[in-house]
């Protein structure tokens, strides 16, 4: 089954002005690439990326044809949505165990593990065909 790591953290709500020292940069970035080494080489990885931070967001919302773009994030929040990794493992339990090894965790970050809803391959291609369908024979 496929898990979601996703990776929340006050910094990427509310980033400093200020870039981190290079070397704290440096040796945080090694154990992600570290972890995200041991995700392949165990078999588990299928993606991750790491995401610019909540003001580097653009928003849109709505409802019926009510559609607005706003800057920013949907909520305000303490934290934000830093990075993600998709990972498959045998169980919940198992993909816990992976994410508990995220390095994020020990630099404050909550690692939140939540199964992805699992579509077959062509399931939005069939989903097109079937509304194109009842388009025509209205």
């Amino acid at each position: 089954m496929r898990y979601a790591i996703l990776i929340y953290d006050t910094n990427t709500a509310n980033p400093s002005p200020e870039p981190p020292p290079a070397d704290v940069m440096e040796q945080v970035m090694g154990e992600y690439f570290g972890y995200s080494k041991m995700l392949r080489d165990r078999g588990h990885f299928e993606a991750g990326e790491a995401l610019q931070p909540v003001p580097t967001a653009t928003s849109i919302r709505g409802h019926g044809d009510d559609v607005t773009i706003t800057d920013g994030p949907f909520a305000e929040t303490k934290e934000g949505l830093g990075g993600f990794y998709i990972v498959e493992a045998r169980d919940l339990d198992e993909a816990l165990e992976l994410g508990k090894a995220c390095p994020g965790l020990k630099y404050g970050a909550t690692v939140e593990v939540r199964p992805v809803v699992a579509f077959e391959a062509d399931y939005a291609d069939r989903e097109v065909e079937r509304g194109a369908g009842a388009v025509a024979q209205g």
